[in-house]
């Protein structure tokens, strides 16, 4: 009998939130399952993320490289794989994949239901486009299939993770589903500009400890955290909940739960915002394959990139994985694939920035003039290289370090292959005149 699969999906997490204090629920799952320690985004940012991860390719080949560029309504997603091979589906919390880029052009439905054309062949709904647009971390609404607006009272994750609960009690059971559970949390309530932890729970992680890639550096670590701690703990508490349900309905040893991030935070302190930057604090998020269906115990340190997991999803499914996709096959319950040498990693949106990291070192390229519109550039200056395996909290940018002179066209050969195989065009590197010290 195929699995069941559930999806679930926080909004920029830091990897090393996923600690058994913290997390005692996704951490135990990890223990029974598999715990991926070195796992990536392709994109630090939410929508193009969101759009690796529906299509199995990177930002530069589905070309929504940026937020606000819709998938287009022909785009083949997860869903409609999963449902051509017997599965029912649902998609549960925060889309970010329908509006358009410009005001007064396009669909723009960033407080209104989404068009069926544009929720991705999912056949049960509960979302919004833009989740921080229609809700505060308490209080908000969504829509429903048939463009129902359906209102919620509460803390935010707890009551989208009440209607992903719904669907499991109310799921008939004729067919296996796949589930993908969006919350929004812990990501920063933006036209508050501040993360919301729930109310109950904040003042228990005022002393929580600061990570030291972020103590260093200028930032709002120090007024955030505590909300952004707390915020974790409840997503931890939700799986928590969502494993009773499937327990209780008799179908846990059959449900896989994947449980990952779209990307970190880094709270301001390598930028004036929270990510988009190649620092591990914004790309290093927490992976985690579970539930009665994962079988083996262990915790794996090989590269992952988010874009590997569209086609374990398919596999574990027993779903041929398109040719188009572009990551590799995780090894989860007997998949076997080649393990990476690099994760590499595109932003096109505040910069045009590209980066590989290796298991000891990360290197990074701008370019010049860099604006979400020039996303296909071709000429590249050095950003930064950093030594991880001496520098794990990336203090030293080496790349005008000319003992690293040799790494540092290693590198670059590396970033290059990436980006070809990614459909970019072979790059031209070239000396910045001012590089940052960090």
């Amino acid at each position: 009998m195929k699995p069941n699969i559930i999806f679930y999906f926080s909004d920029q997490q830091r990897w090393d939130t996923l600690n058994i204090t913290l997390m005692p629920n996704v951490w135990e799952m990890g223990e029974e399952g598999v715990n991926f320690t070195d796992s990536y985004t392709c994109q630090p940012v939410c929508g193009p993320a969101r759009a690796c991860l529906q299509t199995g390719q990177y930002a530069t080949e589905n070309r929504c490289y940026v937020n606000a560029i819709p998938l287009p309504e022909d785009t083949v997603t997860l869903a409609h794989h999963f449902n051509e091979h017997g599965y029912d589906t649902a998609y549960i919390g925060k889309w970010h994949l329908a509006s358009d880029r410009f005001p007064g052009i396009g669909v723009h439905c960033e407080k209104t239901a989404v068009p069926v054309s544009r929720q991705g062949g999912y056949k049960y709904w509960r979302a919004a486009d833009v989740l921080e647009f229609t809700s505060h971390g308490y209080d908000g609404y969504v829509f429903d299939e048939n463009l129902n607006k359906l209102e919620f009272k509460g803390y935010r994750a707890d009551c989208i993770n009440d209607y992903a609960i719904e669907y499991i009690n109310n799921h008939d059971g004729e067919k296996p589903f796949f589930m993908f559970v969006s919350q929004l949390e812990p990501h920063h309530q933006n036209d508050r500009k501040h993360f919301e932890g729930p109310a109950d729970a904040v003042e228990k992680f005022r002393d929580y400890p600061l990570p030291e890639d972020l103590t260093f550096l200028k930032g709002d670590y120090r007024e955030e955290y505590p909300d952004y701690i707390a915020a974790i703990n409840r997503l931890d508490d939700n799986v928590g909940r969502l494993i009773k349900a499937l327990k209780e309905k008799g179908i846990y040893d059959n449900t896989v739960i994947v449980y990952t991030s779209d990307h970190g935070c880094h709270f301001k302190t390598r930028n004036e915002e929270y990510k988009r930057s190649c620092h591990d604090a914004s790309i290093h998020t927490p992976l985690v394959f579970g539930g009665g269906a994962v079988k083996k115990s262990e915790v794996k340190d090989c590269l992952v990139s988010l874009i590997d997991i569209p086609p374990t999803l398919l596999s574990l499914a027993g779903i041929p994985v398109p040719e188009s996709y572009s990551g590799n096959i995780l090894p989860v319950n007997g998949l076997k694939a080649p393990e990476r040498d690099c994760v590499f990693v595109q932003i096109s949106e505040s910069h045009i920035g590209r980066c590989v990291r290796t298991k000891d070192r990360k290197y990074s390229a701008k370019a010049k003039g860099s604006g979400w519109h020039k996303f296909s550039a071709v000429h590249y200056y050095d950003d930064f290289l950093y030594d991880l395996k001496n520098d794990p909290f990336e203090k030293n940018n080496l790349v005008n370090n000319e003992e690293y002179g040799k790494i540092l066209q290693e590198m670059r050969e590396l970033l290059s292959r990436e980006m070809v195989k990614a459909g970019e065009k072979k790059p031209v590197f070239r000396k910045p005149m001012k590089v940052s010290k960090y």
